[in-house]
């Protein structure tokens, strides 16, 4: 498994050694923590492919969760990351006879600027966007898919903003910008957005291989939608996160169009500056605080027998109860 040690992928290592299984972990950073449960670790990183290929000796299933994450930073190294450590992946499980491959794709592979509601897998993979990170996906998730053969079974899964207590990304994001005053309703506040609850993120990974080795099944080849199929509005469930802190629910508000405007601007002076970081706010940020993106999750349910078990009413209380007792999260 490539990103075992990140927020995903460790729930999808506690699912594989609950079953009883042997795990290998490939990733830069060794987790003593993993290892003292059994876990195997192997050193290497996405941009050795002769170190990637090796790893991948031995193996039945190949879990590739691990990507270059992020709304900016240089086309260049997503590439590096998301393209060529994904098809040296590939190309491990090639060389070695390895019978299933489960990429961690995004929905963002499909972006292409509009609002999206319900929508499915016949969308086609995005070619223009204003973040290299969609696009590095996209062109990885093509490249999974077209490898799947009478040998190698692939399939591609698009969760959708991983969530849940532990969370290191979004929830954090959310909970800093409202810290500093930064957050702005952007839109009109009424758009409507899937989410995905970690534990059933996990699910659908172990699923999805399930699905391969089942003769006969669909799933092979294709690529899958995965959130928890409970649209929710996206500025009322951030205010409900922040009501339940014991923190001012978010009411200042910016039009779509002027936080576009400042994200390009800021695009701008991020290129041409020595800025660290990333940018406050971009196009595609903009978009994505402010338009519907919710999917229609009938084909994972129907193939891979995929059922999210955490709502997102108790999911939440959770991830809330669960903040007040780590207020430093």
């Amino acid at each position: 498994m490539t990103g075992g040690t990140g927020f995903l992928g460790r729930r999808i290592v506690d699912r594989l050694l609950s079953q009883g299984r042997e795990v290998s972990v490939a990733g830069r950073r060794p987790a003593p923590d993993l290892e003292a449960r059994g876990v195997r670790f192997i050193r290497v990183d996405l941009d050795d492919a002769a170190g990637v290929r090796e790893a991948c000796r031995g193996m039945e299933t190949v879990f590739h969760v691990a990507a270059r994450v992020g709304v900016w930073g240089h086309a260049a190294d997503f590439h590096r990351t998301n393209v060529l450590g994904t098809r040296a992946v590939i190309d491990g499980c090639k060389a070695h006879g390895i019978r299933r491959l489960v990429h961690t794709s995004t929905p963002s592979v499909v972006y292409n600027g509009a609002g999206l509601s319900g929508a499915g897998e016949s969308l086609p993979l995005t070619t223009r966007c204003p973040s290299p990170y969609p696009l590095t996906k996209a062109q990885a998730e093509a490249e999974v898919i077209g490898a799947h053969g009478a040998v190698l079974k692939t399939v591609a899964l698009r969760p959708h903003l991983i969530w849940g207590p532990g969370d290191p990304h979004l929830v954090p994001r959310i909970l800093a910008r409202a810290r500093a005053g930064r957050l702005r309703i952007v839109g009109r506040g009424t758009n409507r957005v899937d989410m995905v609850h970690v534990e059933n993120a996990a699910d659908a990974h172990v699923a999805a291989e399930r699905a391969l080795a089942a003769p006969g099944c669909p799933a092979g080849g294709r690529a899958y939608f995965i959130t928890n199929g409970e649209p929710v509005v996206l500025w009322d469930w951030i205010n409900a996160l922040l009501t339940g802190l014991g923190r001012p629910p978010v009411t200042r508000r910016m039009p779509l169009w002027a936080a576009s405007a400042i994200g390009g601007a800021l695009e701008a002076a991020w290129t041409l500056l020595p800025l660290q970081g990333e940018p406050p706010m971009t196009r595609f940020v903009a978009a994505e605080l402010a338009k519907d993106h919710w999917f229609d999750i009938s084909a994972a349910r129907r193939d891979l027998g995929y059922a999210p078990r955490v709502g997102m009413a108790q999911g939440t209380a959770e991830l809330i109860e669960w903040l007040r007792a780590h207020p430093s999260a």
